[in-house]
């Protein structure tokens, strides 16, 4: 399962366009879909003090992120990226028409793709290698 990732990269890649189609849409695309209204945002779960559904999607392209670039090479490039990406995304929501920025969008962003960091070099520290 884990080798699926590094040999379509492309599923990697498609969630990041997905992720690009969706956060620079002006409205809610998936409002759009589901609720018939382009302003009303859907929640996966109640926010808390970071916006659950921005922590949901980082976390997820963070995980499939990790599970395709293995490679030590490439993790901090990856990690950059991740980080770069979760908070440029956010200030772009300054500037499109129906969307806001707001910081609670912002760090629920980065602790999904801080979250998924911690993870990975817990189970590659403590859990693969302590035997």
């Amino acid at each position: 399962m884990i080798n699926f990732f590094s040999n379509y990269k492309i599923i990697f890649y498609s969630i990041n366009l997905c992720l690009l189609i969706l956060y620079l849409f002006p409205g809610s695309l998936i409002g759009c879909f589901f609720l018939d209204d382009c302003k009303i945002q859907p929640k996966i779960t109640r926010d808390f003090i970071i916006s659950s559904n921005h922590f949901y999607s980082f976390a997820i392209v963070s995980i499939v992120g990790f599970l395709t670039y293995k490679d030590h090479k490439k993790i901090k490039p990856l990690i950059i990226y991740l980080i770069t990406i979760s908070i440029i995304l956010e200030i772009f929501h300054a500037f499109i028409p129906e969307r806001s920025y707001q910081w609670s969008d912002l760090f629920g962003n980065v602790l999904g793709v801080i979250v998924v960091i911690f993870f990975r070099k817990f189970i590659k520290n403590y859990v693969f290698y302590k035997k």
